[in-house]
């Protein structure tokens, strides 16, 4: 089994959009309200608006597994309003829309994916890898919490979305790793 991170091309969009509205449909079926309107999540047809955006930015990745998408991840120095503060910011990368595919599960490939975002971290000297979970799902918590991250807060009523729960993890606690170097919108260990 070869896994393989690259950068998300405009044609991945289709199978970003796959993977939301089937972990959504998975979440709903254990009880989440997460990425769902009834619990605030942005519409399909909005997400992939984001996405578009991230993928013209060059902010997203793919995960592959033998050549077959598994998962995504979008990684940039945003983060929706009131969650981050300008200074918390400036020194990280914000880990976006991280989902693995449901057939690729167990593979630790959301490991390798924050891995690749402490990479970038590390590429734009940052210090942190940060990220905001939906607020109301403990088991994306304790995900977080056993992927190394530690919970800086829960986000004030100033916070405009249902992602609430801020993690954080220094991009050099992923140490030691193979440096990387980018080329063609991929990153080699060096």
């Amino acid at each position: 089994m070869t896994i393989r991170i690259r950068q998300a091309r405009p044609a991945d969009l289709g199978t970003i959009c796959r993977l939301r509205l089937q972990r959504t449909a998975w979440l709903a079926a254990r009880g989440s309200d997460q990425w769902t309107r009834e619990g605030r999540g942005l519409p399909i047809e909005l997400f992939a608006r984001a996405v578009e955006r991230s993928l013209r930015a060059g902010e997203t990745w793919i995960a592959e597994v033998d050549g077959e998408p598994a998962g995504t991840i979008t990684v940039n120095d945003r983060a929706d309003e009131g969650l981050w503060s300008p200074g918390e910011l400036a020194d990280a990368v914000v880990v976006h829309y991280m989902i693995v595919d449901l057939h690729f599960t167990g593979l630790r490939l959301g490991t390798a994916l924050l891995a690749h975002a402490a990479a970038i971290a590390r590429a734009r000297h940052r210090t942190w890898v940060r990220l905001d979970a939906w607020t109301t799902n403990p088991g994306l918590h304790a995900y977080y919490h056993r992927a190394g991250f530690r919970l800086v807060r829960l986000a004030g009523p100033e916070a405009s979305g249902p992602s609430g729960a801020l993690f954080e993890r220094r991009a050099d606690s992923w140490l030691p790793a193979p440096v990387l170097t980018s080329a063609g919108g991929e990153l080699h260990a060096r």
